[in-house]
């Protein structure tokens, strides 16, 4: 155990599209909420040495700077290794030297930026708003405070958008030079304001065409594509998400967030106020070795990598290809093991949940 993520809820808009646990921020609640917060971590965490840290939402950086010091004040109670990754969730428009004054004090040193896109009709969609030229001149202020390492979310497929409209996302993206890139093609989830008629997903075979174009003009521009979604410069992939795609346990704190135990999978409540009275958990599964396996197989081969079948042996005590039918994969061509590693075909990790529901 020695990943964290803890979840603040709290933004200044609601975005079309989201559909994490949310609230929009009201000073009187956040001050409840981090109190809440506190109580769950004393009365949960057991003290393990921390390697990765995750501060997600929602937008944590929406905080006051009052909010802000109470917040990590908070998170001091973790035992953080001295290399861990520290990372922040943040939105363009609240980084500004007070913010960044708080969070190198606290010891982050990794940002999330949601960017999305910069095309007006997509940011329309989206009910998002940023400008290029502001991003690149918080981007500046970022790296002068000495953290380097910045991911940039990208969304593409939205309804109308044209594979023009991407290249030049990706194109204005890569001038920014961020260390990591994490994509999402649009899902549109229950309850979000895109959950109506009008909205249609695209074509699917211009959907593949944009993924395949992300994939090929990152790969010419230096990142290694390490899980289906998300781009990497050398030596700077998540951490924390691999934590998550190795099917390690880790902790999660706060509204919605979810947990992995002692065998445990966890959730917490998605209503706030049951949270701020300290009633946390929504539901707890203690899985089966069937439910340990088939999550150790589909979260390992979203990574290009694959799944290590000698780690496999040493977590379960069984051949990954007595388990599975992996051998038969192989043969029709969408599995490839070597060195070592199971890992989807390349050419087929588009259709890896096609792959996935054949082999579980």
């Amino acid at each position: 155990m020695n990943a964290v993520y803890v979840h603040i809820p709290f933004c200044k808009h609601i975005c079309s599209y989201c559909d994490f646990p949310k609230v929009l921020h009201i000073n009187s609640f956040v001050d409840e909420y981090l109190d809440a917060l506190q109580n769950e971590i004393l009365n949960t965490y057991d003290g393990e040495i921390i390697k990765t840290l995750y501060v997600g939402g929602g937008t944590p950086s929406c905080l006051t700077k009052k909010e802000r010091v109470k917040l990590f004040r908070i998170l001091e109670n973790f035992n953080k290794s001295p290399d861990c990754e520290y990372t922040f969730e943040c939105n363009p428009g609240d980084i500004d030297d007070s913010f960044l004054d708080d969070i190198v004090d606290g010891g982050v040193n990794r940002l999330s930026i949601g960017v999305q896109s910069f095309d007006k009709d997509n940011l329309k969609f989206l009910d998002r708003e940023i400008e290029y030229d502001d991003l690149e001149n918080k981007l500046t202020l970022i790296r002068n405070r000495g953290i380097d390492n910045i991911n940039l979310d990208l969304m593409y497929a939205l309804p109308n958008e044209k594979l023009n409209t991407l290249k030049k996302d990706v194109s204005l993206l890569l001038k920014l030079k961020p260390a990591h890139i994490s994509t999402y093609s649009l899902i549109i989830e229950k309850h979000t304001k895109v959950n109506n008629d009008k909205t249609e997903y695209i074509d699917e075979d211009l959907d593949r065409k944009m993924y395949d174009y992300i994939c090929n003009k990152l790969a010419k521009s230096g990142y290694v594509h390490y899980e289906v979604s998300n781009f990497a410069l050398p030596g700077c992939e998540s951490k924390h998400n691999l934590n998550y795609w190795n099917n390690d346990e880790y902790y999660g704190f706060g509204l919605g967030a979810a947990g992995f135990k002692a065998g445990v999978r966890y959730s917490n409540t998605k209503n706030i106020d049951e949270y701020i009275k300290g009633n946390y958990r929504s539901e707890e599964l203690l899985l089966s070795l069937k439910d340990q396996t088939d999550n150790e197989l589909m979260l390992g081969l979203r990574k290009l990598a694959g799944v290590d079948v000698n780690v496999y042996y040493d977590k379960y005590g069984t051949n990954i290809q007595d388990d599975y039918p992996i051998k038969q994969m192989m043969e029709e061509g969408y599995l490839i093991y070597k060195s070592g590693y199971v890992f989807i075909n390349p050419k087929y990790i588009y259709t890896m949940n096609e792959i996935l529901i054949h082999l579980i």
